[in-house]
């Protein structure tokens, strides 16, 4: 079956835009040093309750920074109510207990994913005070929709 010319011209030019596309986006990789993940820390989710931090999950002031480790489980997070202050990069730590859970503050760009076996952590700095809602964006069971958190921001 022949193939007119305007279609071999188009099949071309699409091609070649497509080399291009990921001709950059490599080079780009290569030049900014994106690699993939490989400092993963696992942990493993039978023993949360007595390995250090998340057996006493909490906030932690480390004077020029904020810590939060927290543990999602069925239908909660713990600590369900968190202070942090204004201004200060806070890390949140979070892990899991017993299925797929998400860490998510509304209004903010802290979305993890809180797989079992894995530690996830998020830095974000709060400009304003406030109270910011946390919620499980991932279906966790029949309670998912009562799974939820606040920060409060002073």
């Amino acid at each position: 079956m022949p193939v007119h010319r305007y279609e071999k011209w188009w099949l071309t030019f699409g091609i070649g835009t497509l080399a291009v596309f990921l001709a950059v986006l490599g080079l780009r990789a290569f030049a900014s040093g994106h690699t993939p993940p490989g400092s993963v820390l696992t942990v493993d989710p039978e023993l949360i309750d007595t390995i250090a931090p998340w057996n006493a999950p909490g906030v932690y002031d480390r004077g020029d920074r904020v810590d939060v480790y927290l543990v999602g489980q069925a239908f909660s997070y713990a600590p369900n109510r968190i202070e942090v202050p204004v201004g200060k990069p806070v890390t949140f730590h979070a892990v899991t207990k017993d299925v797929v859970h998400s860490f998510t503050i509304v209004g903010t760009t802290v979305n993890m994913m809180l797989i079992p076996g894995y530690a996830n952590e998020a830095t974000y700095t709060f400009k304003a005070p406030g109270r910011y809602l946390v919620l499980c964006n991932e279906y966790c069971g029949v309670g998912h929709q009562f799974m939820q958190a606040e920060v409060i921001v002073r």
